[in-house]
């Protein structure tokens, strides 16, 4: 059982029969009543943020999850097919249950799948991944000393602010977590 005092940012807990990550939770004494956590939980299954108030102290289920490193072999339509690194079974998620990891993936890299069940229910792309420049505009001789930011577009479709010496071509370091640029990758 997992306690509301135990509560951190990416917990999952089994709410009303259903898996959820905490996003973000907030400790609220309130006077002359008992205190409560002011709680963001989102739906593993649907993706959909709830915004609950619970008692300080109530007690969750921990959801019975399974995580499978898997290799993302290649996308068919609107559905991505990935191969389990243990048994080499391929199995295909719609699109829409991956949702942001998509900006992150690219054929071959090995992600985290994680089930509920036995259903495949998310996908976590590594921590930092490694992305290639597609499209920016040009530098300029001068422009680094302002230290300000372009948009440049990477090789699966996200965009990126990145520092006015970034070129098409250069592969850089993204934090998946906020999707920003950290670094460019000396090759």
């Amino acid at each position: 059982m997992i306690s509301t005092s135990e509560f951190k940012k990416g917990l999952k807990i089994e709410y009303k029969g259903e898996p959820y990550e905490i996003i973000d939770f907030q400790h609220v004494k309130m006077q002359q009543r008992a205190p409560i956590v002011r709680t963001k939980i989102k739906n593993l299954k649907t993706g959909r943020v709830l915004e609950e108030n619970f008692p300080a102290g109530e007690k969750f289920e921990k959801p019975e999850l399974e995580e499978k490193q898997m290799q993302y072999l290649y996308s068919h339509g609107d559905s991505y097919v990935f191969m389990d690194m243990e048994t080499y079974e391929q199995i295909t998620i719609p699109a829409n249950r991956i949702g942001d990891a998509l900006d992150y993936i690219k054929e071959e890299m090995i992600v985290d799948v994680i089930y509920y069940k036995g259903e495949p229910l998310v996908i976590e792309p590594p921590m930092f991944v490694e992305l290639r420049v597609v499209e920016t505009e040009p530098a300029f001789k001068g422009d680094t000393a302002s230290g300000g930011t372009k948009p440049a577009r990477l090789e699966t479709g996200l965009t990126v602010k990145v520092p006015f010496h970034i070129q098409t071509g250069d592969l850089l370091k993204i934090d998946t977590r906020t999707g920003e640029y950290i670094e460019k990758i000396k090759e």
